[in-house]
């Protein structure tokens, strides 16, 4: 389906227009639950994987302390199945039982958890993006990336480590129909759940922190924003430099490009680790589409057709959460996308 982000409250470019030759065009992904095949962009789905290829493992080393239990994927899958037989069935009827017996019997089984593995760790499949739907940088012989991950965090890092390939979809005849899955999953939150893509272009500047101070202090002064809407600007009247920080600059959720989404750190120089250059946003990772304070985000078909969540109002179709509802960016050298990519959390 088609996914429209409602414009903006109104042009922050009118107010400011130094914002003007900033804007960069990011693509929001949109992510809903579906059934994605080989051929489609997808988070969670099945990669076009060239059969001949060895499929990527994580050597680790992974703690096994790191959560009380570990399960399998096939566990998640179960648990999160039961739990939206069980929303849905309360919501065609709310005197029936919460949880239903065969549900109960799944999560004795499953909570036992699983014994701990310490070999290789098969990555997941994250995300397949091909570049006849998304826009993104990439090799000029690629039209196709695939990001896997490491369902475990690492010591350099409280989140999966991910692996980036780029190929020729054209070249991928036989395919893997069977990858290998990793026997047990640190969290829940590190299976992605399979979604369909729904590409949408929009417009980003840049977060305040990266813009002149000049204009930071314009973007604080309340007379600056006194020509607006009074009831949207009477929200943020004691911080109008909000309204442009949650409504107006960046683009919530997944997304390719854009301007990086600041917020955990202040701005800080990403240089290209095998060039120099300074890297730029490949693709944003994200733990919602939305949050209460950017629900001007919220896509026109969302709430209609396409309501978000019963148990994430936010709208993390994906059931991915990077450190607690964070954002993983991975930002990638524009000189060459074969360099190296940075791993980005805000």
């Amino acid at each position: 389906m088609s996914l429209t982000t409602p414009p903006r409250p109104f042009d922050v470019t009118a107010l400011f227009p130094q914002l003007a030759p900033l804007a960069r065009t990011a693509t929001r992904l949109h992510p809903r639950p579906g059934a994605p095949t080989m051929h489609d962009s997808s988070v969670g789905g099945p990669l076009l994987w060239p059969a001949d290829e060895p499929w990527p493992h994580c050597d680790g080393p992974h703690d096994r302390h790191a959560a009380p239990v570990a399960y399998s994927p096939d566990d998640v899958r179960v648990l999160r199945h039961d739990l939206a037989a069980a929303t849905e069935r309360l919501r065609l009827d709310p005197e029936a039982p919460e949880v239903a017996p065969e549900e109960r019997e799944n999560w004795e089984r499953i909570k036992v958890g699983r014994p701990w593995f310490d070999g290789p760790i098969p990555l997941l499949p994250l995300a397949q993006l091909y570049a006849r739907d998304i826009p993104f940088i990439r090799p000029p012989e690629a039209d196709l990336l695939q990001v896997l991950w490491c369902p475990f965090e690492h010591e350099e890092a409280a989140h999966p480590r991910t692996a980036l390939f780029w190929r020729s979809s054209a070249t991928a005849t036989d395919v893997l129909d069977a990858p290998p899955e990793p026997p047990i999953v640190q969290s829940v939150y590190y299976l992605p759940e399979p979604c369909l893509f729904s590409p949408e272009q929009v417009t980003d500047y840049p977060h305040p922190r990266e813009l002149s101070k000049e204009l930071q202090s314009q973007l604080d002064d309340e007379r600056r924003w006194e020509a607006i809407d009074p009831a949207l600007f009477n929200t943020y009247a004691d911080d109008p430099g909000e309204l442009y920080l949650k409504n107006l600059c960046t683009a919530p959720g997944w997304k390719t490009g854009g301007w990086t989404r600041w917020g955990v750190t202040d701005p800080v120089a990403r240089p290209c680790p095998e060039c120099g250059t300074e890297a730029v946003p490949l693709l944003t990772i994200a733990s919602s589409e939305w949050d209460s304070a950017s629900a001007t985000w919220i896509p026109e078909e969302d709430g209609a057709t396409t309501p978000p969540p019963p148990d994430d109002p936010d709208g993390n179709f994906t059931k991915i959460d990077i450190v607690g509802g964070y954002d993983l960016q991975l930002h990638l050298c524009p000189a060459s996308p074969n360099h190296p990519h940075i791993e980005l959390v805000q």
